[in-house]
């Protein structure tokens, strides 16, 4: 029978991409990249989110591209409402992946490949696309739900945060991260988005890791229970707060979650103390992580 720590070593194996779906990926990008200079005036163009962070899980069903265009040539949309430029995101892309294809999301447009969850080992499912134009502190990006129409960021410094607190964290930081991101997707998704569970860990993951992924985990549930209601800032101190979404309604629903995450991850732990490591496993397999914990 496989040890909790070998099943936590082959499930964070699990939960890393594999070469053919970096390499769909990296073919889909660039593809859709090139496809946009040649319709609009682009600065540079470069990968964001969790697949740029390392913090993406199996499947691969999203990668984020940001293209900061061309203030001189484009600047224009700045004068009108930020909607107006996703919905000229939107028809460029429109051309080439078809109109039932390309969907305007809070502040990117999205498009989807038509890839099944079957096929999802082996391919993306979709492109995330976040128009931007550069400012002072960071970036300027659509956001038509928000009180000013358009909100700042900075995802370089997302990507910085992570790899700090990756390095602070012996290098696993971002392997428990995917592990919380996996447990939440199992559930439904309580915490939403998944990027608030990248601002919580840089907070309550605390530095050094100490061994044992079972005892981060039931730490993180427990404090993040504590603290769903929390207001959570953008790491950048730019745009609006991560938390945005977590109502109270949502926030009810996440507390449940963590409570039987952490007791579930309590009873887990004290069954492999008892000797009783077959039924452990089922506990994080069953009640915590789904198909991707491993059984043996």
């Amino acid at each position: 029978m496989i040890s909790i720590d070998d099943a936590f070593l082959k499930f964070k194996s699990r939960l890393e991409l594999n070469e053919n779906e970096q390499r769909d990926a990296s073919r889909r990008q660039n593809d859709l990249r090139d496809n946009l200079r040649d319709s609009i005036a682009i600065n540079r163009d470069f990968l964001t989110g969790s697949y740029k962070r390392f913090t993406k899980t199996k499947p691969l069903k999203d990668v984020d591209v940001f293209c900061v265009l061309n203030e001189e040539k484009e600047g224009h949309f700045l004068k009108t409402p930020s909607r107006n430029l996703l919905e000229h995101f939107r028809a460029i892309l429109s051309e080439k992946y078809g109109k039932e294809n390309v969907l305007i999301g809070r502040r990117s447009v999205t498009v989807s490949f038509g890839v099944k969850d079957t096929e999802s080992d082996d391919k993306v499912m979709s492109i995330d696309v976040v128009p931007a134009f550069e400012i002072k502190e960071g970036y300027k990006i659509p956001d038509p739900l928000s009180k000013d129409d358009w909100t700042k960021t900075d995802p370089e410094i997302h990507t910085e945060k992570a790899t700090a607190a990756n390095k602070a964290f012996n290098e696993q930081w971002k392997p428990l991260v995917k592990m919380i991101k996996k447990w939440n997707e199992f559930h439904g998704k309580p915490i939403k988005p998944s990027f608030l569970i990248e601002v919580m860990a840089l907070e309550i993951l605390y530095p050094p890791f100490k061994g044992g992924y079972e005892y981060e985990l039931k730490s993180f549930f427990w404090t993040a229970k504590e603290r769903i209601r929390d207001v959570w800032e953008d790491p950048a101190g730019l745009g609006q707060p991560v938390s945005d979404q977590m109502d109270e309604t949502k926030c009810v629903q996440a507390e449940k979650e963590l409570i039987l995450a952490g007791k579930n991850a309590e009873r887990a732990i004290l069954l492999n103390k008892n000797g009783n490591t077959g039924e452990a496993l089922r506990v994080w397999r069953e009640n915590i992580f789904g198909e991707f914990f491993p059984l043996s």
